[in-house]
């Protein structure tokens, strides 16, 4: 267990090397995030008119016989999906390309994702349908209902996990992207989780790190010193959101490195190879 730890930090600091040298994958997440506000302000009038959110949080009667309120959810489900996915896979793209050799640029990332509109768009319908099919399940019961779907939420996640470089190098339709990443999943269970915990680890203390500088200009602003409360709190929103531009930019890079070489047979460039064949052997 200390060594499947101790593997996924190693992983984690080695895309952060990745990520220095690529500073440019952090457009994608950030295009990804204001497009996604976008698409909750475009669907925020609809959402509220239809009833979706007052009925979603009165009881399931309610949310059962307002057809329209679903609808309206799926379709924001489906676009909001379709936009994240789009993203994702442009990231994935290009980080792919410096893993095998090369230096890629944000053009080559679009390069890698438009082509794959078809199948995004049917990974979107999928993940929307199953994204409003655990809502539905959550809705039937506030406590029982809760658990089921986030204990079902988790699997698909796991399931799903490689779903994206699977899209994006493969050109797989959805049912078979789940497939494929089923399959990558189960060589890689181990670093996977750990990879992504120590992720986790390093946005949890850069949040920490973020978050001083909001606390402090929250005092300041109680005790009069509005000017510089403001400016403190802004710099600490900015660094929240670079938090989260790395934190994605970490994940997809980590992604990318374990699909090639469980997928491919391929040793990712910029890897250590001895860290990702000992990551790998077999146990």
């Amino acid at each position: 267990m200390f060594q499947r730890i101790s593997m996924g930090w190693q992983l984690t600091k080695q895309a952060m090397r990745i990520l220095k040298l690529d500073k440019e994958l952090l457009v994608f997440p950030l295009l990804s995030g204001i497009a996604c506000l976008l698409v909750l302000a475009s669907f925020a009038v609809p959402l509220f008119l239809s009833g979706a959110l007052d009925s979603l949080e009165d009881g399931q009667e309610n949310a059962a016989q307002n057809v329209l309120a679903w609808l309206v959810l799926f379709a924001f489900y489906f676009v909001n999906y379709f936009v994240i996915t789009f993203f994702n896979s442009a990231l994935v793209g290009c980080a792919v390309i410096r893993l095998k050799g090369g230096d890629p640029t944000v053009s080559d990332g679009f390069h890698s994702a438009l082509p794959r509109l078809p199948q995004i768009a049917g990974w979107s319908l999928v993940a929307a349908t199953v994204g409003v099919l655990l809502k539905v399940i959550e809705s039937r019961s506030e406590r029982v209902g809760e658990i089921v779907a986030g204990l079902l939420g988790m699997a698909w996640s796991i399931t799903t996990f490689f779903v994206v470089p699977v899209l994006v190098i493969e050109g797989l339709g959805p049912i078979d992207s789940v497939k494929r990443s089923v399959a990558v999943m189960r060589k890689t269970w181990g670093e996977s989780l750990v990879s992504n915990w120590g992720i986790g680890l390093i946005v949890f203390a850069l949040s920490l790190v973020a978050m001083l500088p909001i606390l402090a200009g929250g005092y300041l602003m109680n005790t009069g010193l509005n000017v510089v409360g403001i400016a403190l709190i802004a710099v600490g929103v900015v660094l929240l959101i670079a938090v989260a531009l790395i934190s994605s930019a970490l994940n997809s890079i980590v992604l990318a490195a374990l699909y090639i070489y469980a997928a491919e047979d391929q040793m990712p460039d910029g890897f250590d190879s001895q860290l990702v064949q000992g990551a790998f052997a077999q146990r």
